[in-house]
């Protein structure tokens, strides 16, 4: 027979001024980790989401990444012309080579970040669709002295409004555009191939985009480009490129988070134990007479059990409720695989709130298992002398 949770419900709102503050610590808890949390995955999906499946990323053999893969232009132009497996459009396959640095640029606010620049064929603009569009001014021409800059980088860093000038290196570009997009690309600056690979000193692309045929097994493909005899090359999907240009920064985030859930979760479990211990201690004779009654050990250490997680719960929701907030608020930071800054938006997702509300569960159970096990180890008559 199990103590009826009306009991424990009951004793949590005439002690509610001690279980206020439990729950306060365990919902300051659960909002930081759940904040990082948010933060992680706002950056994560940033990359993840926004990458297709339909389109392949060739690089240099065992580049890491486009910053750390370079193709000289003839041999780019092999890669494109010799592969039956891109599509073809209009008589011309379906892929473009792509320059790729991260440049030096002032914010507005002071100090300096790493912006990456890309220089794009027009190819680029057929594969994307409207994946990239130009929603102020217009897009560059090829082949001109002319820049478009992602819309996160308006009022964040000097220099990017239509009708200014971006210095890269001693060539003056002219800002005629502003892209949006709901990848990474919102955080760059893009400009012609062939001018951009002149401004900044580099004498051929960093990888080729390209779309394959759709009959193509790209995983097959992949591995016999690795073994190609003349232009061997890392295939990878743009999602699974882009899903691997997070794994450093989400690895920290992921840790940051759970070294604050441990240290500020240990103050919160304490704080927890405490109140169901002073809850117990003034409960002395109630444990004996239900004792007296027929409960047994076991479902008195459930009924105390259950009342934690109950302020766990309550915790957990809590904190939940106080991290909406910031849910889609603009940040931005450096990607530590490319060293540049990108911008993004909290996420508060539903594996966020589930990981909030299973911390707080988790810490509601550390807190009164102490004084639950107490609680049962009492027998009837010691609970009743107790004063």
């Amino acid at each position: 027979m199990l103590v009826p949770l009306s009991y424990n419900l009951r004793s949590i709102w005439v002690r509610r001024a001690p279980t206020a503050l439990t729950v306060l610590g365990i919902a300051a808890t659960v909002a930081v980790v759940a904040g990082v949390l948010a933060l992680q995955q706002g950056f994560q999906s940033l990359y993840s989401e926004s990458g297709r499946e339909d389109l392949v990323v060739f690089l240099r053999p065992g580049a890491l990444n486009e910053g750390d893969s370079i193709f000289s232009r003839d041999r780019g132009l092999k890669l494109i012309k010799s592969l039956p497996e891109i599509e073809e459009h209009a008589g011309r396959p379906l892929a473009s080579m792509e320059c790729y640095l991260a440049v030096r640029r002032l914010r507005v606010g002071g100090g300096e970040t790493n912006v990456p620049i890309r220089g794009v064929q027009p190819a680029t603009w057929t594969l994307r669709g409207g994946d990239v569009q130009v929603v102020e001014g217009r897009a560059f021409e090829p082949g001109s002295d002319e820049v478009v800059v992602g819309e996160k980088l308006l009022g964040r860093i000097q220099g990017c409004s239509v009708g200014d000038v971006v210095q890269i290196n001693t060539t003056p570009f002219k800002v005629v555009g502003v892209l949006a997009s709901q990848g990474p690309f919102a955080s760059e600056i893009w400009g012609d191939l062939d001018r951009m690979l002149d401004a900044l000193q580099r004498y051929g692309p960093n990888r080729v985009l390209a779309r394959l045929r759709p009959e193509v097994d790209v995983t097959a493909f992949a591995e016999r480009m690795e073994d190609h005899k003349e232009v061997p090359a890392k295939v990878l999907t743009e999602r699974e490129y882009l899903t691997s240009q997070t794994e450093y920064l989400s690895a920290t985030l992921v840790f940051l988070s759970v070294f604050l859930g441990v240290v500020m979760g240990v103050a919160a479990v304490f704080t927890a134990t405490n109140t169901m211990l002073s809850s117990i201690a003034a409960r002395t004779h109630e444990i004996g007479i239900l004792l007296a009654s027929g409960f047994r050990p076991l479902p008195i250490f459930l009924s105390f059990m259950s009342e934690a997680l109950v302020l766990g719960l309550a915790g957990g929701i809590v904190g939940w409720l106080a991290v909406l907030p910031i849910n889609g608020i603009e940040t931005g930071t450096t990607n530590f695989q490319t060293f540049t800054e990108v911008a993004f938006a909290f996420r508060v997702t539903p594996q966020v709130a589930g990981t909030a509300i299973a911390f707080s569960l988790l810490l509601g159970l550390l807190g009164g298992a102490l004084p639950a096990w107490r609680a049962a180890r009492m027998t009837p008559v010691e609970a009743l002398r107790r004063q």
